[in-house]
């Protein structure tokens, strides 16, 4: 888990073995039902799930709404690139117009235990501040995802 700067981009970089298949952990990503169990709401962080909306196709976009405190969140993007189970990227951004989000990459590989999750967050540098914010609450929420699929819960 390494975090890189070149000239005017910042790439974070985390990665996360699972024990499930490699379409599970994929999946997890589109499956807004199950997102509250270790990306949004209550169960992750002391947040209320507002609304979670998605159109998981190429250039379909998603907005996931939640408030934190007196703060409403809209994460939001476009899907670029879905490839079940091995590939999927998105622009992300949090209360922002179009054009200025990060773009996220997550790569999924089959190993003989289940899988293994590579995730890129490739943002301005203008963001560089929030690197390792970026990088903690990302591997944050993979970990909940395992714990989640291992069956402890959150």
């Amino acid at each position: 888990m390494e975090n890189s700067k070149i000239t005017d981009r910042v790439f974070v970089h985390v990665e996360k073995s699972f024990n499930v298949p490699a379409e599970r952990v994929f999946d997890a990503w589109l499956d807004v039902a199950s997102m509250h169990n270790w990306m949004f709401g209550p169960s992750v962080r002391d947040e209320e799930i507002v609304s979670l909306n998605n159109d998981p196709r190429p250039q379909g976009r998603f907005s996931f709404v939640v408030k934190r405190g007196n703060e409403i969140l809209d994460h939001t993007g476009t899907y670029l690139e879905i490839q079940r189970p091995a590939r999927l990227v998105f622009t992300w951004g949090v209360n922002m117009e179009g054009g200025a989000e990060s773009v996220v990459k997550i790569d999924i590989r089959d190993t003989p235990e289940g899988c293994h999750l590579k995730l890129e967050h490739d943002m301005d540098v203008k963001w560089a501040e929030y690197a390792e914010r970026t990088q903690e609450g990302w591997t944050y929420m993979l970990n909940l995802l395992g714990k989640w699929f291992s069956g402890a819960g959150i």
